[in-house]
């Protein structure tokens, strides 16, 4: 368990069954919901770290120890500390969650860890989504209604008939104030509750009232297909209500961060290595049905860079793995607008990025209405760098014609071109760029170095410092070191016998030292079975804060052996080891032997001359033992 949530799950849940969620669940599926992996070797997967913004995936996963950690961050655990941190969630709403995925009845204890009692309340999170999933069914159910006629035409007249609606989840919110407040209240849920969702609302009058009447509806969904929130459109002329009415913030719809549609797109995105932003329910719905499977939408706000990381690990946007993000916006002006601000985060994806509009300024539903399902899909294989867009944009503000229309224009335009990422495509668009001004390349070049540089026009940035040199490897002591630790975490059924037999004094590293102390208090590594609750056994012994940082690391970093770990390779690992330790104790002895005096300290000298002997034969037999060489 987790030292910060002792305090919460004492008396709650039963250790045993914590620890059962623990083996049953299968880490590599509930952060691939998240997180796109890969294979990184040695039976371990690597993505992009959802906790910081990196460029090459150094966040590592172990389905084999059900363990995860981050390189980059120095973020790890198992599955319940993934759902804590990625959704914000506590310690017991993470282990519910995960035992109603793995079908695993929970046990609760009073405080004193008696006899069981009945499950408690569930934790916030999951009552809101329950919340939402009663609400789901009900606004499904409305869509039948007669008085839903306008909600089913919408739908129709926009090419969805009864099966996209089922499969979207539309429903209709009827008129009246109070009806899906009054359903929820039957079922359980709190006044609390229902204003905490945003299902509902304090009238004027004090009393409750639904949030959403007389509109068409769509659930909005998280990753894991949790329904966290509605996108509600306004139907009839006497609504004075917005067009669009979304979900307010509340503890698990948070708008920066939602992305319509990314539950059904997730698999596809990862697939493809792509992505297609559209602006609307209706867009994401037209993009899946004509063969677009990779569309998502923002919900109620811009898209931003909230949105860009959660598309990044998707993506599995790195150096090495680039994927490509295209944009749709309608061609008028907002579009327009719209297009040249996702410019500006381009530099946020590794990828590139791309701009699709119709010629005829239509959305991907309205195409799809007019033309057909080969028209959705010719739109976004037709797709320009969003960089051409924006420099073409750019410059069709000003007169070419004019000498005062053309250097503003190149003024204007420069940045853009400073802000390509690929420094290599930037000369060549600097001779576009001059082209389609009609100018000479070298007042078109000082203009983009100047941008690239942050100095007005003609100036040319210093020369950057040497980065400092990278700090140097550990020693081979202390790889070693590591080595029979990774050992212990990862294969403690093989190397428990053999590790434990070496004490902690053979650890020169002050952390190491303390962690293999840690594996001794857990019990020791010859009692264990594996598995994330040996390695959060290790953690909670440990009282080093760096030790139990190291052991989130070690569980997961890849032995220094090319294949499967052996009873000889464990054998080598600990007779080095013990080599290291037993040299730097016989550089010792020599140094404490040659300043003491033979004559007047017989007695010490003899001792410690004899102590140098047998460890000398020690060491010759440790040589020997390591010779199979790693």
């Amino acid at each position: 368990m987790y030292a910060e949530e002792v305090a919460e799950m004492a008396g709650r849940i039963r250790d045993e069954d914590i620890a059962l969620v623990r083996e049953r669940t299968s880490i590599a599926e509930v952060i691939s919901d998240t997180v796109t992996l890969k294979p990184a070797g040695g039976g371990n997967l690597k993505g992009l770290c959802p906790f910081h913004d990196e460029k090459s995936p150094s966040f590592n996963v172990s389905p084999a120890r059900n363990v995860w950690y981050c390189f980059g961050c120095g973020a790890g655990g198992d599955a319940i500390k993934f759902l804590m941190d990625a959704e914000h969630l506590s310690f017991v709403e993470s282990v519910e969650r995960l035992a109603d995925r793995a079908g695993i009845q929970l046990r609760y204890v009073e405080d004193d860890r008696s006899a069981p009692r009945a499950r408690p309340q569930q934790g916030q999170r999951q009552r809101l989504v329950a919340a939402h999933a009663a609400a789901v069914e009900f606004y499904r159910g409305q869509l039948t209604t007669a008085g839903a006629r306008a909600a089913r035409e919408f739908l129709a007249q926009r090419g969805f008939d009864r099966a996209a609606a089922e499969r979207y989840g539309c429903g209709f919110a009827p008129d009246a104030w109070d009806l899906l407040t009054k359903h929820l209240r039957q079922q359980g849920f709190t006044h609390d509750e229902l204003v905490t969702a945003g299902l509902s609302r304090p009238s004027r009058s004090g009393s409750l009232i639904d949030r959403f009447r007389r509109r068409l509806l769509w659930p909005i969904r998280d990753l894991t297909g949790d329904v966290i929130g509605f996108g509600a459109r306004k139907l009839f002329d006497d609504d004075d209500g917005p067009k669009y009415l979304n979900t307010p913030e509340t503890p698990i719809y948070k708008k920066s961060h939602v992305l319509y549609g990314i539950d059904l797109a997730k698999r596809e995105i990862a697939k493809q290595g792509k992505v297609v932003v559209v602006e609307g329910y209706t867009d994401v719905m037209a993009c899946h049905l004509a063969g677009v499977p990779t569309a998502v939408a923002t919900c109620g706000t811009a898209f931003g860079a909230d949105h860009i990381g959660v598309l990044r690990r998707l993506l599995m946007d790195t150096d090495a793995v680039a994927g490509e993000i295209i944009f749709t916006f309608d061609g008028d002006a907002a579009g327009q607008k719209a297009a040249l601000r996702a410019f500006e985060d381009d530099q946020r994806f590794v990828g590139r990025t791309f701009i699709a509009v119709s010629p005829d300024n239509m959305d991907p539903c309205e195409l799809r209405l007019a033309k057909g399902d080969l028209a959705v899909r010719d739109l976004v294989a037709r797709r320009e760098p969003l960089v051409d867009f924006a420099l073409r944009h750019m410059i069709n503000r000003y007169d070419l014609d004019t000498v005062d229309g053309r250097v503003e224009a190149m003024r204007r335009a420069a940045p853009l071109v400073a802000k390509i990422k690929d420094r290599e495509k930037r000369p060549e668009y600097v001779r576009k760029l001059a082209g389609d001004l009609g100018m000479e390349i070298e007042p078109v070049q000082r203009a983009v170095l100047a941008a690239a540089n942050g100095q007005p026009a003609g100036t040319v940035a210093a020369p950057a410092r040497p980065a400092p040199a990278a700090p140097s490897v550990d020693s081979p002591q202390s790889m070693v070191e590591r080595e029979a630790l990774k050992l212990a975490l990862q294969e403690p059924v093989l190397a428990g016998p053999m590790f434990d037999a070496v004490e902690a004094a053979a650890y020169r590293h002050p952390v190491h030292a303390a962690l293999r102390a840690a594996i001794a208090a857990a019990g020791g590594a010859a009692t264990a079975t594996g598995g994330a609750v040996w390695i959060e056994q290790v953690r909670d012994a440990c009282d080093d804060l760096a030790g139990q940082a190291l052991v989130g690391e070690l569980a997961v970093e890849p032995l220094r052996i090319d294949g499967e770990p052996d009873p000889r390779y464990v054998s080598i690992t600990m007779a080095r080891l013990q080599f290291g330790s037993v040299t730097g104790r016989i550089k010792d002895l020599k140094s404490k032997i040659q300043r003491i005096n033979p004559v007047s300290n017989k007695d010490e000298y003899f001792a410690l001359f004899g102590e140098l002997l047998s460890l000398e034969q020690h060491a010759r037999a440790l040589r020997e033992q390591a010779a199979g060489g790693l």
